[in-house]
This record gives structure tokens, C-alpha cells and sequence, in this order.
């Protein structure tokens, strides 16, 4: 025990000032992920939001074209005529975007 004690009085500064280094270097590495991953995550995100938008879209068409098959499937009526003609106009306009 003495002898550990003897080796870290001589060597004690120089293997804590290596350990300090040490941690220091990996904190400097730590921000250089932590940064890539936000970035990362920044795309996902905007990903995200691009089909959530377009994912909408596709949900309205297919309640119109649902709309659509129903007032065909039905007694037509003047009203449900243009009806039906609407939605086409509709559909189409919100594909073409």
C-alpha cells in the first residue's frame, strides 16, 4: 500500500492532468454528435411535416371520391349532378398540386 501511495504522490499531478485532458477531449467530441444528431433530427422533422400535408391531401380525395361513388350508387338528382362534377373539379385541382 505504501508503495501505491509513494507512486501516486511522484506521479499524481502528471496522471491527473492526462485524466483531465482525457475527459476534456471527449467532451469536445460530445458537441460534434450531439450537433449532428440535431441536425438529424431537423430532417425527420421536415420529412414529417412534407408527408403529413400530403397525406392529408390523399385523405380529402378519398372522402370525395367516396362522395362521388355514393351520389352515382343513389337516385340522382339535378343537385347531385352538379354535385358530382364539383367534387371532380375538386379532386382535380388537389391533385395538380
Amino acid at each position: 500500500m505504501k508503495n501505491f501511495l509513494n507512486i501516486l504522490d511522484v506521479w499524481g499531478v502528471r496522471l491527473m492532468t492526462l485524466l483531465i485532458l482525457i475527459i476534456f477531449m471527449k467532451t469536445c467530441s460530445t458537441n460534434s454528435r450531439v450537433d449532428k444528431v440535431k441536425t438529424q433530427v431537423q430532417l425527420n422533422n421536415a420529412k414529417i411535416d412534407s408527408l403529413t400535408i400530403e397525406l392529408r391531401k390523399e385523405i380529402r380525395i378519398e372522402g370525395l371520391e367516396t362522395e362521388r361513388r355514393m351520389i352515382q350508387s343513389t337516385d340522382r338528382d339535378i343537385m347531385d349532378v352538379n354535385r358530382q362534377g364539383k367534387i371532380g373539379e375538386i379532386i382535380d385541382s388537389l391533385r395538380a398540386q
